[in-house]
């Protein structure tokens, strides 16, 4: 694994700490930033783009637990290792529900905390390496990494919606989701599209990898439930 191309964030209050993390990840051969304020993370994540997070808890203007259930609900699966003083296990237990893939109470020993980054690194490259793998039915391969699509070989033009709603019908085959339960769980309960939204994209998305779109055997309609994709 190149770790020189792997990016790191350290968001650290404590200067002392954030400058020894920082220091030493980047011995280590990370790419590494720091933020010391809770409102400056969302931006720098976005114009960053870490593949690891080290977030503090107790933060000026917004707290690690704030800023982790932002990125949860954006949909962003950055990996996140939470840093704290608080050592409770309600903290822990909270931090971990929030999304956090890692909890490492204050103070700690440096060589295990760099053990444990290493490990965060190696699940990453795993799971980019699983998720570049087309998930294939038939002549139909569907690429969530790259969110592209072929059908026997040949590129498929979709929108962006219509995409994304499709990824997440090829994640879940076989099961059936009302239209509501697609919208909240492809986009968000915050989008504002309607139900009648959810067909017109299955109509754009039959149009592309149904054989008979009017007679559709992969993207199915439940009648009075709502759609399956079959696998």
């Amino acid at each position: 694994m190149d770790v020189q191309k792997k990016k790191i964030l350290v968001v650290e209050d404590d200067g002392a700490i954030a400058r020894g993390l920082i220091h030493n990840l980047e011995y280590e051969g990370y790419e590494v930033r720091g933020a010391s304020h809770g409102q400056a993370v969302m931006p720098m994540v976005a114009e960053f783009v870490p593949d690891l997070i080290i977030l503090d808890v107790m933060l000026p203007g917004r707290s690690g637990f704030e800023i982790l259930k932002d990125l949860r609900a954006s949909g962003n699966d950055v990996h996140v290792i939470i840093l704290s003083a608080r050592t409770g296990e309600s903290d822990k237990v909270e931090g971990l529900s929030l999304g956090a893939d890692d909890y490492v109470s204050k103070p700690f020993g440096l060589r295990e905390f760099l053990a444990r980054v290493a490990a965060a690194m190696r699940r990453i490259g795993q799971r980019r390496m699983e998720s570049a793998r087309p998930l294939e039915f038939g002549d139909l391969a569907i690429y969530p990494e790259s969110m592209t699509v072929t059908r026997g070989g040949d590129p498929i033009k979709l929108t962006p919606r219509a995409l994304e709603l499709l990824v997440f019908f090829a994640r879940h085959p076989n099961r059936i989701y009302s239209r509501e339960a697609l919208i909240e769980h492809v986009w968000g309960e915050d989008y504002d599209g309607t139900n009648r939204t959810i067909d017109n994209f299955v109509v754009q998305i039959r149009s592309q990898i149904e054989v008979n779109p009017g007679k559709p055997c992969r993207l199915e309609t439940v009648y009075g439930l709502g759609y399956r994709f079959v696998g």
